[in-house]
């Protein structure tokens, strides 16, 4: 079942996290307060996270839109227990995504990953969504280590 997150979730999106094995300690609680601020806000706020929750949390994703613009949007984490990979939910919770952004009228969906070779499986899995590369930046992260961006518009936009 795909919904939103809820608070008492927030340990078990941090333990997702660190078994997904993308993000760096520094990250996760980075994570961490990314989520006490989401709950903690007093700002009213357009982002939205949500979880596939099967008795548990397997998978979270986090979207926010894209400040100064009218409909783009970024998907700023996806990620699937490894548990939980190689079943089609990375796919199911990005097409939930996607509708939900789709049916509020939104544009444009924005994804960046590393250019890393040990990263081609997140490309892949882009592309195999219906997403483009619209731009490389090189070097970014690091030497070596491009930012690509993906895209993928909904409605009007798509064509």
């Amino acid at each position: 079942m795909i919904r939103l997150i809820t608070r008492s979730d927030t340990p078990s999106l941090i333990a997702l996290a660190e078994a997904s094995g993308l993000f760096e300690p520094n990250q996760t609680e980075e994570l961490a307060q990314m989520l006490d601020q989401h709950f903690n806000s007093e700002l009213e706020s357009q982002d939205l996270w949500f979880t596939d929750d099967d008795n548990g949390v397997v998978g979270v994703a986090y979207v926010a839109p894209e400040r100064m613009t009218e409909g783009t949007w970024n998907l700023y984490l996806i990620a699937i227990h490894p548990d939980h990979q190689r079943l089609g939910r990375g796919g199911i919770l990005l097409s939930h995504v996607e509708q939900v952004l789709a049916d509020r009228g939104e544009r444009v969906l924005l994804v960046e990953t590393s250019g890393l070779e040990s990263f081609e499986y997140v490309r892949s899995f882009y592309r195999k969504n219906g997403y483009d590369e619209e731009a490389r930046i090189r070097e970014f992260y690091k030497a070596g280590d491009d930012k690509i961006i993906f895209r993928k518009a909904f409605g009007k936009s798509a064509a």
